[in-house]
């Protein structure tokens, strides 16, 4: 992973030399994971940032808290790591000073709707000359094709999510609260996570702790998307949603998964609905292959909603890898071309206001001639 990481790194600096770009400051989790192979586990944004500072023709340097500057130099592969205190003089802010060197460069790179408040108001403030460059296309369009490393983690991350959702199935009953499916969750996806790894290198700083509040729903809540679990018993005849969105990351690559069981029967409305989320997603995946426009997939989902009787209130699907959302998406006025490597997470949703949604994501990789689930699980309506 981390030989991957600095190869990215190298193709990014030479993009930055192409674009005219003097230096790059990247801040997001993400973009950090990729291209330097560490990241943090606080996962929480108060003004207390890292940087990654890029130069077309230098060696990178990483500017990171002191408390977490040991846990990043044994992760990742930069050999520049600067610690900064919260105090004195060496804050955050003299110490990027100095990695930034004494001459103010004319144009920085930062990945604009990504950037932290108090670093812009920073650079806004010391570099008042300096034209900001949206480097997120740059850095996008690397991310958007994953490498066969990466589409091997992503596979492990599907087997890890269908361990998760067999838990889940065999958690669930009649009287079952809602908390108890998530936690068995939680500890099949963490058990399954905790078998790819092992505790040498970088991978011993991998955790397998699934995490995250459950997305979960039941009954006439599953009209409401990103419920979490709760104390709620289910009840003979309920739809149980569950979606992984939020909790499936494994080595920082986070994939969608979604389904929707039913508790010892089923009505025909709820059967209705369940049976249209499954033929949009099915519709949108049966065009889906290199060389197709984004919106067309989109478009071939939604075709299926308006035959059905319903309508789609999102997109269809969203792009994934060391990020939730990343470029491009599924959805109507994307003209993105779909290439060989490309991930996403391919959804089918149908709402009734009030009353019951229906419910199913996978995820899946691109191909030449389609694509491959990386997660494969039954996709028919199931009544446990």
């Amino acid at each position: 992973m981390l030989d991957e990481a600095k190869a990215r790194t190298g193709a990014f600096q030479t993009r930055l030399a192409e674009a005219g770009i003097e230096v790059a400051i990247v801040t997001d989790e993400s973009s950090i994971a990729y291209l330097a192979g560490f990241w943090g586990y606080l996962g929480v944004e108060f003004g207390r940032p890292t940087f990654l500072v890029l130069r077309p023709e230098a060696a990178p340097i990483v500017v990171t808290p002191l408390m977490e500057s040991e846990m990043v130099d044994a992760m990742t592969w930069v050999a520049d790591v600067r610690p900064w205190e919260d105090a004195g003089d060496r804050r955050w802010e003299p110490v990027l000073a100095q990695a930034l060197g004494p001459h103010a460069p004319r144009t920085i790179g930062v990945e604009a709707h990504l950037l932290p408040a108090v670093v812009r108001q920073y650079l806004d403030e010391r570099f008042p000359d300096a034209a900001l460059r949206d480097v997120s296309p740059l850095l996008g369009a690397m991310r958007a094709i994953k490498s066969p490393g990466e589409i091997a983690v992503m596979r492990q991350a599907g087997r890890i999510a269908a361990a998760m959702m067999d838990a889940a199935k065999t958690a669930m009953g009649a009287g079952v609260p809602e908390y108890e499916v998530a936690l068995a969750v939680v500890a099949a996806g963490t058990r399954t996570a905790a078998g790819f790894l092992t505790d040498r290198g970088w991978e011993a700083f991998v955790s397998p702790m699934i995490h995250n509040l459950q997305i979960l729903q039941s009954g006439r809540d599953t009209a409401m998307v990103h419920r979490r679990a709760s104390v709620k018993p289910l009840a003979p005849g309920d739809p149980v949603y569950l979606c992984f969105c939020n909790m499936l990351e494994f080595k920082h690559y986070r994939l969608g998964f979604d389904r929707q069981f039913f508790i010892g029967e089923v009505g025909d409305e709820a059967a209705r609905v369940q049976q249209a989320a499954v033929a949009a997603q099915q519709a949108a995946l049966s065009v889906l292959r290199a060389g197709v426009r984004a919106e067309e997939v989109a478009a071939a989902a939604n075709e299926v909603y308006r035959a059905s009787g319903f309508a789609s209130g999102y997109r269809t699907g969203r792009s994934i890898g060391v990020a939730y959302l990343e470029a491009p998406e599924l959805k109507e006025g994307d003209r993105t071309v779909l290439r060989p490597g490309m991930t996403f997470a391919v959804d089918g949703g149908v709402t009734v206001a009030g009353r019951l949604g229906g419910r199913i994501g996978d995820s899946v990789v691109v191909t030449k001639d389609g694509f491959e689930y990386l997660t494969n699980y039954p996709r028919e309506l199931t009544v446990l």
